[in-house]
């Protein structure tokens, strides 16, 4: 019989085989990792069994989702209400009858869009669960789907308009795909940008880095990071969202993003900011 098995440490569901696939392609590559106890497997049935979803609400029409106990690489997916649909950004590997439950008495989910490899998850069980929803990835992306289906959506270009307000960005960067969305909406009208780790909040939450991974702690070059922080600077944000709880920035995060910018120019050009 063939399952559909999921890397417990990056979470990405595998296409349906008989036999465990020998190695995870997206742990395998350079920005992630196989850890030092090998390559393991789970499925979805035995994940609902150990672990359950919490939810919080980061701002009128805007809904964290996490899993609880921490699983895999640990990210929130965030659930953007409008009166025109609802869009899934980024996803998680628990998808359960009780976040399904919720999430249809918000009004449900219209599409997903995901802003890289790291956080694909089991994004088509999501979008099952919801009426077969489409799934929006860059087409930059593409190699890295590892179960395809015909609910994916490559897009191209430069941004891409959803609905509600909602506005994807292509960055690159961390992924040639990376994608952010724009919510014109958020904050009270002055603007949200949902970042996933393309633009990852510092701990300081003042501040964004741009790395091409963040556990092997790889630099992206300043030709690159120039090319992320160009993609959303066209566009007003008051407010950050990353890609986990509590790594939010809350005011003034266009500027945030522009300082940060700076301060990585100076690091990796090796200028020292003391002299």
């Amino acid at each position: 019989m063939s399952i559909h098995l999921i890397c417990t440490t990056c979470g990405t569901q595998s296409a349906a085989a008989p036999d465990p696939p020998p190695r995870c392609a997206i742990c395998d590559d350079v920005r992630q990792y196989v850890p030092a106890s090998g390559q393991s497997w789970t499925t979805l049935e035995a994940l609902r069994r150990s672990h359950r979803n919490s939810f919080q609400r980061m701002e009128p029409g805007l809904l964290g989702i996490g899993t609880t106990p921490e699983f895999a690489i640990g990210q929130r997916a965030l659930l953007l209400q409008s009166t025109d649909g609802n869009v899934l950004w980024d996803c998680i590997s628990l998808v359960d009858d009780a976040t399904i439950d919720l999430l249809n008495g918000l009004g449900g989910v219209s599409a997903i869009a995901i802003s890289h490899p790291h956080y694909y998850t089991t994004m088509i069980e999501w979008s099952r669960a919801f009426g077969n929803a489409p799934v929006l990835l860059h087409e930059g992306d593409r190699q890295w789907v590892q179960r395809h289906d015909p609910v994916i959506e490559l897009w191209s270009g430069a941004t891409r308009p959803l609905f509600g307000g909602a506005t994807l960005i292509h960055c690159g960067g961390h992924f040639a795909g990376g994608t952010a969305l724009h919510w014109r909406d958020g904050a009270g009208g002055r603007g949200v940008l949902l970042t996933g780790d393309i633009l990852q909040v510092a701990m300081d939450r003042r501040h964004v880095s741009f790395l091409r991974s963040y556990p092997n702690m790889i630099p992206l070059s300043r030709a690159a990071v120039e090319r992320i922080a160009g993609a959303v600077r066209p566009f007003a944000f008051e407010r950050i969202y990353g890609a986990f709880w509590d790594r939010d920035i809350e005011s003034d995060a266009h500027e945030a993003v522009e300082r940060s910018l700076r301060r990585y120019i100076t690091g990796i050009e090796n200028v020292d900011p003391d002299a």
